[in-house]
């Protein structure tokens, strides 16, 4: 899966604006006014990047950037500020608390997507990489191609989403219910047995013979790449 990002803005037509380019360009979206736990929700599903707003009704984005920066769980989350402040003073505090990058509104957009790779490059290139490797299976993200051994593999959209979402951080172990949100979405009801299937149909695709499947089941909790996976023989 593309690189998750978290729009914390409390304008609508911003974090619209922002939600429909970081779509376009591959990203998987989600957004906060912040008026909820914005902390408690990255600590649920900690997403790549996050964009900020400074002004926000609740706790501003400096207090949250704070709180992030404290936990050992988000400390290294790179956090980019978005402001209508652009004095000299006001980013060097923003960048003090533990922002990685400060953006003036009203901003470029393209530019602002430029940031927010060139700081995942550097996170989280797996990402942004075109090319997924594990073993001796490959995933092409621009061409939507999946090989093992050199034979391509046939799989539906749904299958190569979930491939991608697991090969992009070997070893995490993700619920049904984090699966249904990455790649089915938050706004699409799927009945959490529907991960089940897809994962078996993905695991019959990937692997035939004495192949090692990558996909490990981890009991009560849900499914995992195996990090071992490129250093076990098939």
């Amino acid at each position: 899966m593309p690189a998750s990002v978290l729009i914390v803005e409390d304008e609508e037509s911003i974090q619209e604006l922002l939600a429909y380019n970081f779509e376009a360009e591959g990203y998987t979206v989600r957004t906060l006014d912040g008026s909820e736990d914005v902390v408690r929700d990255v600590l649920n599903d900690t997403p790549d990047i996050i964009v900020l707003d400074w002004m926000l009704p609740n706790l501003s984005g400096i207090e949250i950037c704070r709180s992030l920066r404290a936990r050992s769980e988000t400390r290294e989350v790179p956090i980019i500020m978005l402001t209508a402040r652009g004095e000299e003073t006001e980013r060097v505090r923003g960048l003090a608390t533990g922002a990685d990058d400060y953006v003036v509104k009203p901003f470029s957009v393209p530019e602002l997507l430029a940031r927010v790779k060139s700081l995942l490059r550097r996170s989280s290139p797996d990402a942004v990489a075109d090319m997924l490797q594990a073993g001796d299976i490959s995933l092409d993200r621009r061409t939507r191609r999946v090989q093992r051994s050199g034979r391509d593999i046939d799989l539906s959209p749904t299958e190569f989403k979930l491939l991608e979402h697991m090969m992009q951080t070997p070893g995490r172990v993700y619920t049904r219910s984090q699966l249904l949100d990455s790649v089915w979405g938050r706004d699409v009801y799927v009945d959490e047995r529907t991960v089940d299937v897809h994962v078996g149909r993905l695991r019959k695709s990937i692997s035939r013979a004495r192949e090692v499947n990558p996909i490990r089941t981890v009991r009560g909790m849900g499914y995992s790449f195996d990090e071992r996976f490129g250093a076990v023989k098939a």
